[in-house]
């Protein structure tokens, strides 16, 4: 332990100075400015380097947070960042869309009483700086190998595994759907989190050290699946969870009410520069519409805070449960109250109103009861308390569920849990088909950012090792 570390007896906490709401809600820029090496220093010092760092073990990476807290107070960035970048694929995605308040910030030791280091900012400051100063070198294998691996889906899960077994010399070939790699980076997280040249950086980085992506893919049409294993000696199914759930309430099929992907994947499209017809037409613009959107998750809170930068009249929030029992990151929910988003508590959806287009929403007042399995309190209708909210655009982002990929992949042997979600090995992520494994969101349901990055990085290390097996058997059979 060094001088530099456990300022947090005399350093307040800091985070990087947001834009103002006024400049902020004119674009879809990135709200918080960078920090300078003097301020992350300082920030990064706060660190008690505690002996048991819960910062480190309440984040799934189990990221070693306090060693690169220390090296950034030392000003020692360079190290930081090969700290950082050993157990992370994306430190400076993760740094800026984590719910650190869920994870390591909200666990930190200091928290009570003298507020958490500013970890995802520092964490975002060290690699941000590794780029600028030419740290972050491409993938370069000690060796090649001949096998090939294919993986669908170009989102976090599958790019952290393609960036993990490009790092031990395998051919590494990238499918997705979408014209643009990241999914859901690229196309359904606002620029207002993370802004694309942040991810077409890293697209460059991963060409440049040899992964190959084929984008336009029709997996299970076009291309066959039974094609794309012939192509390769192993296949990792990556494609996350896209399926919009559903509201069970009358007149839920009238115009205007429409999926929160749908809106967002329009709303990243036109500020990519795209031709998109249905936010041209208005269907997926909010500007001059009364918003309802109706959720308490993440992605509510990118819908809410997109519509008021379309020039809303008016974006109001419904959610079941009250502001403490969100589901999402309290840091949106303040970013969306300070922008002007209402938030109605403890209500939810009973009908939407309207003859061909929705006119407004009607929703009961709710109450939270006694706690269920999961530790969560239930809700419960309060008796004649419905009211009305005008819309004139209704927004669902009620959470996302599988696709049926058995059907779409015309492979009946990928097996099913009872989620819907591919069934695999707990520690091979193997699945009922020898050679096809599968991560992140298809295997755990619709999660973190974060969770798919590891869950793409264990399911590399269990495929290396299948194909070691696999090459040693070859060998003993010759």
């Amino acid at each position: 332990m060094t001088e530099h570390m456990q300022q947090f007896v005399r350093l307040p906490q800091q985070p990087p100075q947001k834009r103002g709401v006024v400049e902020r809600r004119e674009d879809f820029g990135e709200i918080y400015r960078e920090f300078d090496q003097a301020g992350a220093a300082a920030q990064a010092s706060r660190c008690s380097q505690c002996g048991i760092p819960f910062c480190q073990i309440h984040c799934p990476l189990g990221n070693n947070i306090p060693d690169w807290l220390k090296l950034s107070a030392e000003g020692r960035l360079e190290e930081a960042y090969e700290i950082s970048a050993a157990t992370n694929t994306f430190p400076e995605i993760c740094g800026r869309i984590c719910p650190q308040d869920r994870l390591c910030e909200g666990n930190c030791v200091i928290e009570k009483g003298f507020e958490s280091v500013t970890i995802g900012a520092v964490e975002r400051f060290i690699t941000d700086t590794a780029f600028e100063q030419g740290w972050v070198r491409p993938i370069r294998p000690r060796r090649e190998r001949a096998q090939s691996i294919g993986i669908i889906g170009a989102g976090p899960a599958g790019l952290a595994a393609a960036e993990a077994l490009r790092r031990q010399g395998y051919q590494v070939h990238v499918y997705d759907r979408h014209d643009r790699m990241g999914g859901l980076l690229i196309y359904g997280i606002p620029g207002f989190k993370l802004e694309k040249p942040i991810v077409e950086r890293r697209r460059l980085w991963l060409e440049d050290g040899g992964i190959q992506f084929h984008l336009n893919q029709d997996i299970g049409g076009a291309l066959s699946f039974e094609a794309l294993r012939g192509r390769h000696d192993a296949v990792l199914i990556a494609t996350g969870v896209y399926k919009a759930r559903e509201i069970a309430a009358p007149g839920s099929g009238l115009h205007g009410i429409v999926p929160a992907l749908d809106y967002l994947i329009a709303s990243n499209r036109k500020g990519l520069g795209d031709d998109v017809p249905d936010y041209d037409s208005g269907l997926l613009n909010a500007a001059g519409k009364r918003v309802v959107v109706i959720g308490g998750g993440d992605t509510a809170m990118d819908c809410v805070r997109t519509a008021i930068r379309q020039d809303a009249a008016s974006v109001t929030c419904l959610y079941r449960r009250d502001r403490a029992n969100m589901p999402g990151s309290m840091r949106e929910v303040t970013n969306a109250i300070d922008e002007g988003i209402e938030f109605t508590w403890l209500a939810a959806p009973e009908a939407f109103l309207g003859d061909d287009h929705v006119t407004g929403v009607r929703a009961v007042r709710m109450h939270l009861g006694l706690a269920d399995a999961s530790g969560r309190q239930i809700v419960e209708p309060v008796a004649g308390s419905s009211f009305t909210v005008e819309a004139d655009l209704v927004i669902k982002a009620l959470g996302f569920d599988p696709e049926d990929l058995p059907g779409a992949f015309n492979e009946p042997g990928l097996a099913l849990t009872r989620w819907g979600t591919l069934k695999v090995g707990s520690k091979d992520f193997m699945t009922a088909l020898p050679g096809v494994f599968a991560a992140g969101d298809i295997v755990r349901g619709a999660s973190l950012v974060v969770w798919a990055i590891k869950d793409g990085r264990d399911a590399a290390a269990a495929m290396h090792q299948y194909l070691e097996q696999s090459a040693s058997f070859a060998t003993a059979a010759e």
